[in-house]
């Protein structure tokens, strides 16, 4: 189906209910060792060249055995958000993403 020539082409920046750029939240979960929280800000730095460590939030699980690692990210595009969860999904460390 193609777009009438009336019709504006279909904007990506419409079809997303974040506004970019916009600091965004992500939750990365994974085993509570060493290099664990280094990991996560070094593939937040490779998608956002400005991340602030310091707005890092840490959560212990209740044992102790699992870190929670909260990291705000200046998001740019759907895209860059895309990539970043899929790095951060297959780091070895990282167990979980949200």
């Amino acid at each position: 189906m193609t777009t009438p020539p009336d019709t504006p082409a279909s904007d990506p920046r419409k079809d997303s209910l974040i506004e970019y750029p916009s600091r965004f939240p992500i939750k990365v979960m994974g085993a509570n060792v060493n290099g664990f929280v280094h990991a996560v800000i070094e593939l937040a730095r490779r998608f956002d060249p400005d991340f602030d460590a310091s707005t890092i939030e840490l959560r212990d699980s209740r044992a102790g055995n699992y870190l929670g690692v909260t990291i705000t990210v200046t998001a740019t595009s759907r895209e860059q958000l895309d990539d970043l969860y899929r790095a951060l999904s297959s780091h070895p460390m990282v167990k979980v993403v949200l």
